[in-house]
């Protein structure tokens, strides 16, 4: 069995019940100081052995990512009362994936990512409010994907499913990868 096809069930179920972004994902890097620097991102995809998310390649993110691939990842559903733990090395993937991914983008998503440089210091939000409705208005093509702005593949090395039980036994299964499969392992609530 693949656990990330389980995943990818668990988000649909979450979406099916009206759960506020169900793909996203607390997302944990760890910087040249050793300390560890968490985000909420959204899933882009999420494929038989990895998942991709994308950034600006500027970012915090992305930094610590070049410099320490290992990272860990945690969605969770307290509406569902489950969880998925998984850690992972995190790489850049194709600038065609990259590109793909842009496209899929919203317009006003597209035009952000030109207007804001990502967890840069600035004075003010009103230029760059100003500057994207501006463009908003008189963008006559669809930008194109920026050459700064890629995409991050995690291949995942073991997730923990975790699904809530009202008797505080909590089914945990914890699948390891195992050469090109994936190992099971319960976990004791």
């Amino acid at each position: 069995m693949n656990p990330l096809r389980e995943l990818g069930k668990w988000i649909e179920e979450a979406r099916e019940e009206g759960i506020a972004q169900p793909a996203s994902v607390a997302f944990v890097t760890v910087g040249s100081d050793g300390r560890p620097s968490v985000r909420t991102v959204t899933l882009k995809r999420l494929e038989d052995d990895a998942l991709v998310f994308t950034t600006a390649l500027w970012t915090r993110k992305a930094q610590e990512v070049e410099a320490n691939p290992h990272v860990a990842l945690l969605f969770h559903w307290p509406q569902l009362g489950r969880q998925a733990h998984l850690t992972g090395t995190a790489s850049q993937a194709d600038r065609s994936l990259a590109e793909e991914l842009f496209d899929e983008r919203d317009l006003v998503n597209q035009l952000q990512t030109v207007v804001s440089r990502q967890g840069e210091p600035i004075d003010d939000l009103e230029p760059l409010r100003d500057r994207l409705a501006h463009l908003a208005t008189v963008q006559e093509t669809v930008p194109v994907c920026p050459t700064d702005w890629g995409a991050l593949r995690v291949r995942v090395e073991s997730i923990e499913l975790w699904t809530e039980s009202d008797d505080r036994l909590h089914d945990r299964r914890l699948y390891s990868r195992d050469g090109e499969g994936w190992s099971l392992t319960l976990l004791s609530p």
